[in-house]
Protein backbone atom coordinates (compact mmCIF):
# COMPACT_ATOMS: atom_id res chain seq x y z
CA UNK A 1 0.00 0.00 0.00
CA UNK A 2 1.34 3.46 -0.93
CA UNK A 3 2.24 5.71 2.04
CA UNK A 4 -0.43 8.31 2.74
CA UNK A 5 0.02 11.12 5.27
CA UNK A 6 -3.24 12.83 6.17
CA UNK A 7 -3.36 16.00 8.23
CA UNK A 8 -5.44 15.50 11.38
CA UNK A 9 -5.28 19.17 12.39
CA UNK A 10 -4.27 22.54 11.00
CA UNK A 11 -2.25 25.30 12.71
CA UNK A 12 -4.06 27.61 15.11
CA UNK A 13 -2.30 30.67 16.50
CA UNK A 14 -3.41 32.41 19.70
CA UNK A 15 -3.73 36.19 19.59
CA UNK A 16 -2.54 38.68 16.98
CA UNK A 17 1.23 39.01 16.66
CA UNK A 18 2.31 42.57 17.32
CA UNK A 19 5.02 42.15 14.68
CA UNK A 20 2.32 41.54 12.05
CA UNK A 21 0.09 44.29 13.39
CA UNK A 22 2.86 46.87 12.95
CA UNK A 23 3.11 46.09 9.22
CA UNK A 24 0.87 47.09 6.36
CA UNK A 25 -1.73 44.43 5.46
CA UNK A 26 -0.27 41.78 3.19
CA UNK A 27 -1.80 40.84 -0.14
CA UNK A 28 -1.35 37.04 0.01
CA UNK A 29 -0.19 34.96 -2.90
CA UNK A 30 -2.98 33.08 -4.63
CA UNK A 31 -4.09 29.85 -2.99
CA UNK A 32 -3.19 26.64 -4.82
CA UNK A 33 -5.83 25.84 -7.41
CA UNK A 34 -5.93 23.00 -9.90
CA UNK A 35 -3.12 20.62 -10.86
CA UNK A 36 0.54 21.62 -10.95
CA UNK A 37 3.95 19.97 -11.08
CA UNK A 38 7.23 20.86 -9.34
CA UNK A 39 10.66 19.41 -8.75
CA UNK A 40 10.34 20.07 -5.01
CA UNK A 41 7.38 21.05 -2.82
CA UNK A 42 8.22 22.85 0.42
CA UNK A 43 5.42 22.79 2.98
CA UNK A 44 5.64 25.69 5.42
CA UNK A 45 6.84 29.27 4.81
CA UNK A 46 8.56 29.75 8.16
CA UNK A 47 12.28 29.92 8.95
CA UNK A 48 12.93 26.29 8.00
CA UNK A 49 10.94 26.23 4.78
CA UNK A 50 12.35 29.52 3.52
CA UNK A 51 15.91 28.46 4.38
CA UNK A 52 15.41 25.15 2.58
CA UNK A 53 14.20 26.92 -0.55
CA UNK A 54 17.03 29.46 -0.42
CA UNK A 55 19.66 26.73 -0.04
CA UNK A 56 18.21 24.61 -2.84
CA UNK A 57 18.22 27.58 -5.22
CA UNK A 58 21.87 28.19 -4.30
CA UNK A 59 22.69 24.59 -5.19
CA UNK A 60 20.53 24.39 -8.32
CA UNK A 61 19.03 27.66 -9.65
CA UNK A 62 17.07 25.76 -12.31
CA UNK A 63 14.87 23.96 -9.79
CA UNK A 64 11.11 24.37 -9.93
CA UNK A 65 10.24 24.85 -6.26
CA UNK A 66 6.66 25.29 -5.08
CA UNK A 67 5.93 26.41 -1.49
CA UNK A 68 2.64 25.95 0.35
CA UNK A 69 1.75 28.00 3.43
CA UNK A 70 -1.33 27.15 5.48
CA UNK A 71 -2.07 30.79 6.33
CA UNK A 72 -0.41 34.03 5.36
CA UNK A 73 3.36 34.37 5.45
CA UNK A 74 4.40 35.91 8.77
CA UNK A 75 1.32 34.97 10.75
CA UNK A 76 2.63 31.57 11.90
CA UNK A 77 5.22 30.80 14.59
CA UNK A 78 8.06 32.50 12.67
CA UNK A 79 6.22 35.83 12.80
CA UNK A 80 5.57 35.33 16.53
CA UNK A 81 9.25 34.91 17.35
CA UNK A 82 11.20 37.40 19.48
CA UNK A 83 13.53 38.04 16.54
CA UNK A 84 16.99 36.93 17.72
CA UNK A 85 19.24 35.02 15.30
CA UNK A 86 21.82 34.00 17.86
CA UNK A 87 25.35 32.88 17.04
CA UNK A 88 26.43 31.70 20.51
CA UNK A 89 24.95 28.95 22.69
CA UNK A 90 21.61 30.35 23.79
CA UNK A 91 21.51 29.46 27.46
CA UNK A 92 23.98 30.87 29.93
CA UNK A 93 25.28 28.22 32.29
CA UNK A 94 27.33 28.24 35.46
CA UNK A 95 28.87 24.87 34.61
CA UNK A 96 32.61 24.75 34.05
CA UNK A 97 33.71 24.48 30.44
CA UNK A 98 35.44 21.11 30.15
CA UNK A 99 36.82 19.76 26.88
CA UNK A 100 33.58 17.97 25.95
CA UNK A 101 31.51 21.06 26.69
CA UNK A 102 33.93 23.23 24.73
CA UNK A 103 33.72 20.95 21.69
CA UNK A 104 29.94 20.94 21.94
CA UNK A 105 29.86 24.74 22.25
CA UNK A 106 32.09 25.14 19.20
CA UNK A 107 29.80 22.86 17.16
CA UNK A 108 26.79 24.90 18.24
CA UNK A 109 28.57 28.11 17.30
CA UNK A 110 29.49 26.72 13.87
CA UNK A 111 25.93 25.57 13.24
CA UNK A 112 24.44 28.86 14.40
CA UNK A 113 26.83 30.93 12.32
CA UNK A 114 26.10 28.80 9.24
CA UNK A 115 22.42 29.67 9.66
CA UNK A 116 23.24 33.32 10.29
CA UNK A 117 25.49 33.48 7.22
CA UNK A 118 22.67 32.28 4.95
CA UNK A 119 20.39 34.98 6.34
CA UNK A 120 23.01 37.75 6.23
CA UNK A 121 23.90 36.87 2.65
CA UNK A 122 20.25 37.25 1.69
CA UNK A 123 19.91 40.55 3.59
CA UNK A 124 22.94 42.00 1.83
CA UNK A 125 21.83 40.69 -1.55
CA UNK A 126 18.38 42.27 -1.16
CA UNK A 127 19.58 45.48 0.48
CA UNK A 128 17.31 45.13 3.51
CA UNK A 129 17.50 47.90 6.07
CA UNK A 130 18.02 47.47 9.79
CA UNK A 131 14.24 47.57 10.29
CA UNK A 132 14.24 44.00 8.86
CA UNK A 133 17.72 42.66 9.62
CA UNK A 134 20.10 44.32 12.08
CA UNK A 135 23.46 42.64 12.93
CA UNK A 136 23.81 44.70 16.10
CA UNK A 137 24.38 42.06 18.79
CA UNK A 138 22.33 41.36 21.89
CA UNK A 139 22.43 41.70 25.64
CA UNK A 140 21.82 39.13 28.35
CA UNK A 141 20.42 41.01 31.30
CA UNK A 142 20.25 40.28 35.03
CA UNK A 143 18.03 41.43 37.87
CA UNK A 144 20.00 40.23 40.89
CA UNK A 145 22.89 38.28 42.38
CA UNK A 146 21.98 34.93 40.82
CA UNK A 147 21.73 36.43 37.35
CA UNK A 148 24.95 38.37 37.86
CA UNK A 149 26.75 35.16 38.79
CA UNK A 150 25.54 33.39 35.67
CA UNK A 151 26.63 36.27 33.45
CA UNK A 152 30.10 36.28 35.02
CA UNK A 153 30.45 32.51 34.56
CA UNK A 154 29.26 32.73 30.98
CA UNK A 155 31.69 35.57 30.27
CA UNK A 156 34.50 33.35 31.56
CA UNK A 157 33.37 30.59 29.19
CA UNK A 158 33.36 33.02 26.27
CA UNK A 159 36.88 34.09 27.17
CA UNK A 160 37.98 30.45 27.10
CA UNK A 161 36.35 30.04 23.68
CA UNK A 162 37.96 33.24 22.37
CA UNK A 163 34.59 34.90 21.79
CA UNK A 164 34.14 38.67 22.03
CA UNK A 165 31.92 40.03 24.81
CA UNK A 166 31.59 42.87 27.29
CA UNK A 167 30.16 42.92 30.81
CA UNK A 168 28.14 46.01 31.74
CA UNK A 169 27.87 47.37 35.28
CA UNK A 170 24.53 48.29 36.82
CA UNK A 171 25.12 51.94 35.88
CA UNK A 172 25.94 51.04 32.28
CA UNK A 173 22.89 48.78 32.12
CA UNK A 174 20.70 51.61 33.39
CA UNK A 175 22.16 53.93 30.76
CA UNK A 176 21.26 51.33 28.09
CA UNK A 177 17.75 50.47 29.28
CA UNK A 178 16.66 53.73 30.88
CA UNK A 179 15.83 51.79 34.06
CA UNK A 180 17.64 51.09 37.34
CA UNK A 181 15.76 47.78 37.70
CA UNK A 182 18.66 45.72 36.31
CA UNK A 183 21.90 44.75 38.03
CA UNK A 184 24.18 43.84 35.10
CA UNK A 185 24.28 42.87 31.45
CA UNK A 186 26.52 40.97 29.05
CA UNK A 187 26.87 42.16 25.46
CA UNK A 188 27.81 39.79 22.63
CA UNK A 189 28.21 41.27 19.13
CA UNK A 190 27.37 38.34 16.84
CA UNK A 191 23.59 38.14 17.14
CA UNK A 192 21.36 39.66 14.47
CA UNK A 193 17.97 41.13 15.33
CA UNK A 194 15.08 40.84 12.92
CA UNK A 195 11.53 42.08 12.72
CA UNK A 196 10.38 38.48 12.31
CA UNK A 197 7.13 39.02 10.41
CA UNK A 198 8.75 41.54 8.04
CA UNK A 199 11.74 39.22 7.67
CA UNK A 200 9.82 36.13 6.57
CA UNK A 201 7.67 38.24 4.25
CA UNK A 202 10.82 39.72 2.68
CA UNK A 203 12.39 36.26 2.33
CA UNK A 204 9.29 34.91 0.61
CA UNK A 205 9.12 37.87 -1.75
CA UNK A 206 12.83 37.60 -2.62
CA UNK A 207 12.51 33.89 -3.33
CA UNK A 208 9.51 34.48 -5.57
CA UNK A 209 11.73 36.73 -7.63
CA UNK A 210 14.00 33.67 -8.01
CA UNK A 211 11.20 31.51 -9.46
CA UNK A 212 9.71 30.19 -6.23
CA UNK A 213 5.99 29.55 -6.72
CA UNK A 214 4.34 30.51 -3.43
CA UNK A 215 0.76 29.70 -2.54
CA UNK A 216 -0.63 31.08 0.72
CA UNK A 217 -3.84 30.09 2.51
CA UNK A 218 -3.22 26.57 1.20
CA UNK A 219 -3.14 24.10 4.12
CA UNK A 220 -1.97 20.65 3.02
CA UNK A 221 -4.53 17.94 3.63
CA UNK A 222 -2.78 14.88 2.26
CA UNK A 223 0.61 13.72 1.00
CA UNK A 224 0.43 10.52 -1.05
CA UNK A 225 3.13 8.38 -2.67
CA UNK A 226 2.62 8.22 -6.44
CA UNK A 227 5.09 5.97 -8.21
CA UNK A 228 8.59 7.31 -7.58
CA UNK A 229 7.23 10.69 -6.44
CA UNK A 230 4.52 12.33 -4.35
CA UNK A 231 1.20 14.09 -4.72
CA UNK A 232 0.53 16.96 -2.30
CA UNK A 233 -3.14 17.94 -1.94
CA UNK A 234 -4.90 21.01 -0.60
CA UNK A 235 -8.61 21.77 -0.59
CA UNK A 236 -8.51 23.12 -4.14
CA UNK A 237 -5.37 21.78 -5.76
CA UNK A 238 -2.77 19.06 -6.19
CA UNK A 239 0.93 19.12 -6.95
CA UNK A 240 2.88 16.22 -8.43
CA UNK A 241 6.50 16.33 -7.33
CA UNK A 242 9.61 14.22 -6.97
CA UNK A 243 10.58 15.53 -3.53
CA UNK A 244 8.84 17.06 -0.53
CA UNK A 245 10.35 19.07 2.33
CA UNK A 246 7.91 19.12 5.25
CA UNK A 247 9.03 22.15 7.26
CA UNK A 248 6.19 22.51 9.75
CA UNK A 249 8.09 21.83 13.00
CA UNK A 250 5.69 20.46 15.64
CA UNK A 251 2.84 20.04 13.18
CA UNK A 252 4.72 17.06 11.78
CA UNK A 253 2.73 15.15 14.38
CA UNK A 254 -0.49 16.32 12.72
CA UNK A 255 0.62 14.10 9.82
CA UNK A 256 1.33 11.17 12.16
CA UNK A 257 5.11 11.69 12.10
CA UNK A 258 7.50 11.58 15.09
CA UNK A 259 4.94 10.06 17.48
CA UNK A 260 6.17 10.29 21.05
CA UNK A 261 9.24 12.30 20.04
CA UNK A 262 8.20 15.96 20.27
CA UNK A 263 7.25 18.12 23.25
CA UNK A 264 4.96 21.01 22.36
CA UNK A 265 5.45 24.25 24.28
CA UNK A 266 3.89 27.68 23.79
CA UNK A 267 5.59 30.89 24.80
CA UNK A 268 3.86 34.27 25.09
CA UNK A 269 4.60 37.90 24.32
CA UNK A 270 2.97 41.30 24.75
CA UNK A 271 3.74 44.56 22.93
CA UNK A 272 3.05 47.95 24.44
CA UNK A 273 1.27 50.84 22.84
CA UNK A 274 3.60 53.47 21.37
CA UNK A 275 5.00 55.85 23.98
CA UNK A 276 6.89 59.13 23.77
CA UNK A 277 10.60 58.14 23.86
CA UNK A 278 11.24 61.04 26.23
CA UNK A 279 9.38 59.08 28.92
CA UNK A 280 12.16 56.50 29.07
CA UNK A 281 15.85 57.29 28.80
CA UNK A 282 18.49 54.99 27.38
CA UNK A 283 18.94 53.62 23.89
CA UNK A 284 15.89 53.46 21.64
CA UNK A 285 16.73 50.13 19.96
CA UNK A 286 18.05 47.26 22.06
CA UNK A 287 17.17 43.67 22.83
CA UNK A 288 17.96 41.46 25.80
CA UNK A 289 17.53 37.81 26.63
CA UNK A 290 17.41 36.85 30.33
CA UNK A 291 20.49 35.92 32.33
CA UNK A 292 18.68 32.78 33.50
CA UNK A 293 16.83 30.43 31.13
CA UNK A 294 13.03 30.83 31.22
CA UNK A 295 13.35 34.42 32.39
CA UNK A 296 12.05 37.52 30.62
CA UNK A 297 13.07 38.66 27.13
CA UNK A 298 12.81 42.39 26.40
CA UNK A 299 13.05 44.47 23.21
CA UNK A 300 12.70 48.20 22.76
CA UNK A 301 11.56 49.12 19.26
CA UNK A 302 11.80 52.67 17.95
CA UNK A 303 9.12 53.78 15.52
CA UNK A 304 7.82 56.88 13.79
CA UNK A 305 4.78 56.96 16.08
CA UNK A 306 6.83 56.40 19.25
CA UNK A 307 8.68 53.57 20.94
CA UNK A 308 7.33 50.21 22.09
CA UNK A 309 8.52 47.53 24.49
CA UNK A 310 8.10 43.82 23.85
CA UNK A 311 7.90 41.55 26.89
CA UNK A 312 8.18 37.79 26.43
CA UNK A 313 7.77 35.42 29.32
CA UNK A 314 5.70 32.41 30.47
CA UNK A 315 5.71 28.92 28.98
CA UNK A 316 3.00 26.28 28.82
CA UNK A 317 3.04 22.60 27.82
CA UNK A 318 0.34 21.91 25.22
CA UNK A 319 0.53 18.50 23.51
CA UNK A 320 -2.67 19.28 21.59
CA UNK A 321 -0.91 22.19 19.81
CA UNK A 322 -3.61 24.64 20.91
CA UNK A 323 -4.02 27.03 23.82
CA UNK A 324 -7.09 28.78 25.14
CA UNK A 325 -7.83 32.43 25.81
CA UNK A 326 -7.27 31.83 29.52
CA UNK A 327 -3.60 30.97 28.98
CA UNK A 328 -3.11 34.09 26.88
CA UNK A 329 -4.86 36.24 29.50
CA UNK A 330 -2.79 34.86 32.39
CA UNK A 331 0.44 35.35 30.47
CA UNK A 332 -0.60 38.91 29.70
CA UNK A 333 -1.22 39.65 33.36
CA UNK A 334 2.29 38.42 34.13
CA UNK A 335 3.71 40.62 31.38
CA UNK A 336 1.94 43.65 32.83
CA UNK A 337 3.54 43.03 36.22
CA UNK A 338 6.99 42.54 34.70
CA UNK A 339 6.69 45.74 32.67
CA UNK A 340 5.60 47.72 35.75
CA UNK A 341 8.46 46.39 37.92
CA UNK A 342 11.13 47.02 35.30
CA UNK A 343 9.97 50.30 33.80
CA UNK A 344 8.01 52.34 36.39
CA UNK A 345 8.48 55.41 34.20
CA UNK A 346 6.00 53.84 31.77
CA UNK A 347 3.14 53.60 34.28
CA UNK A 348 -0.14 53.74 32.41
CA UNK A 349 1.29 52.55 29.09
CA UNK A 350 -0.87 49.56 28.27
CA UNK A 351 -0.41 46.68 25.88
CA UNK A 352 -1.59 46.83 22.28
CA UNK A 353 -1.14 43.17 21.39
CA UNK A 354 -0.73 39.81 23.11
CA UNK A 355 0.05 36.53 21.39
CA UNK A 356 1.43 33.04 21.77
CA UNK A 357 3.72 30.99 19.58
CA UNK A 358 4.33 27.26 19.32
CA UNK A 359 7.70 25.56 19.79
CA UNK A 360 8.64 21.90 19.34
CA UNK A 361 11.36 20.44 21.53
CA UNK A 362 13.00 17.05 21.67
CA UNK A 363 13.80 15.54 25.06
CA UNK A 364 17.53 15.38 24.33
CA UNK A 365 17.52 18.77 22.52
CA UNK A 366 18.54 17.39 19.12
CA UNK A 367 17.14 18.69 15.83
CA UNK A 368 15.24 16.36 13.53
CA UNK A 369 16.06 16.35 9.81
CA UNK A 370 15.35 12.97 8.33
CA UNK A 371 14.03 11.22 5.24
CA UNK A 372 10.89 9.60 6.63
CA UNK A 373 10.02 8.04 3.24
CA UNK A 374 12.04 8.07 0.01
CA UNK A 375 11.92 11.64 -1.26
CA UNK A 376 10.03 13.00 1.78
CA UNK A 377 12.22 15.08 4.08
CA UNK A 378 11.15 16.34 7.50
CA UNK A 379 12.58 19.32 9.42
CA UNK A 380 11.44 19.69 13.04
CA UNK A 381 12.65 20.35 16.57
CA UNK A 382 13.65 24.01 16.90
CA UNK A 383 14.28 23.44 20.63
CA UNK A 384 13.37 26.94 21.75
CA UNK A 385 15.73 28.93 19.49
CA UNK A 386 13.44 29.05 16.52
CA UNK A 387 14.99 31.64 14.22
CA UNK A 388 18.46 30.09 14.44
CA UNK A 389 17.79 26.37 14.78
CA UNK A 390 14.89 26.24 12.34
CA UNK A 391 17.02 28.05 9.74
CA UNK A 392 19.80 25.49 10.22
CA UNK A 393 17.25 22.66 10.01
CA UNK A 394 15.98 24.07 6.73
CA UNK A 395 19.48 24.36 5.27
CA UNK A 396 20.21 20.70 6.03
CA UNK A 397 16.81 19.52 4.77
CA UNK A 398 17.27 21.40 1.50
CA UNK A 399 20.78 20.01 1.02
CA UNK A 400 19.75 16.45 1.76
CA UNK A 401 16.77 16.67 -0.58
CA UNK A 402 19.34 17.35 -3.33
CA UNK A 403 21.79 14.69 -2.15
CA UNK A 404 24.32 17.16 -0.69
CA UNK A 405 26.13 16.54 2.60
CA UNK A 406 27.84 19.68 3.91
CA UNK A 407 29.82 20.17 7.11
CA UNK A 408 26.59 21.28 8.79
CA UNK A 409 24.82 18.21 7.44
CA UNK A 410 27.58 15.91 8.74
CA UNK A 411 27.19 17.41 12.21
CA UNK A 412 23.45 16.74 12.05
CA UNK A 413 24.09 13.19 10.86
CA UNK A 414 26.34 12.55 13.87
CA UNK A 415 23.67 13.62 16.36
CA UNK A 416 21.71 10.94 18.21
CA UNK A 417 18.04 10.41 17.34
CA UNK A 418 15.37 12.19 19.40
CA UNK A 419 14.58 10.30 22.59
CA UNK A 420 11.10 8.99 23.17
CA UNK A 421 9.14 11.00 25.71
CA UNK A 422 7.01 9.26 28.36
CA UNK A 423 3.46 8.25 27.40
CA UNK A 424 0.49 10.39 28.36
CA UNK A 425 -0.52 11.55 30.89
CA UNK A 426 3.02 11.34 32.28
CA UNK A 427 4.47 13.49 29.48
CA UNK A 428 2.07 16.34 30.18
CA UNK A 429 2.45 16.08 33.95
CA UNK A 430 6.23 15.97 33.64
CA UNK A 431 6.31 18.76 31.07
CA UNK A 432 4.23 21.09 33.23
CA UNK A 433 6.27 20.32 36.33
CA UNK A 434 9.57 20.88 34.48
CA UNK A 435 8.43 24.19 33.01
CA UNK A 436 7.06 25.35 36.35
CA UNK A 437 10.31 24.45 38.13
CA UNK A 438 12.44 26.25 35.53
CA UNK A 439 10.28 29.37 35.72
CA UNK A 440 10.47 29.26 39.52
CA UNK A 441 14.25 28.87 39.31
CA UNK A 442 14.46 31.90 37.02
CA UNK A 443 12.62 33.93 39.65
CA UNK A 444 12.27 37.57 38.67
CA UNK A 445 14.95 37.45 35.98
Amino acid sequence: MAPVLTARAFPRHPGVSGWVAMLSPRVPAQALDGRQTADVVVIGAGFAGLAAARRMFQLDPSLRILMLEAGQVGEGPAGRNSGFIIDLPHEVSADSLGSDQADHARRDIFNNRTALALVQDMAEEQGWGTEIFNPCGRYSIARGAKGDHHLQEYAAQLTALGEAHRLLSSAETAALTGSSAFSAALYTPGTALIQPAAFVRACADALQARRLRLHEQSPVRRITRQGAGWQVETAQGQVATGRVVLAVNGHAQSFGLLPGRLMHVFTYASLTRPFDPRRLGGARDWAATPALPMGTTLRRIAGADGDRLLVRSRYSYNPGLTVGEGALRRAGQLHDRKLASRFPALAGVGMDHRWGGAMALTWNSVPVVEEVEPGLWLAAGCNGVGATNATANGIVAGERALGVLSALGRDYAAAPPPKRIPPEPFATIGGKVALGWKEWRAGDE
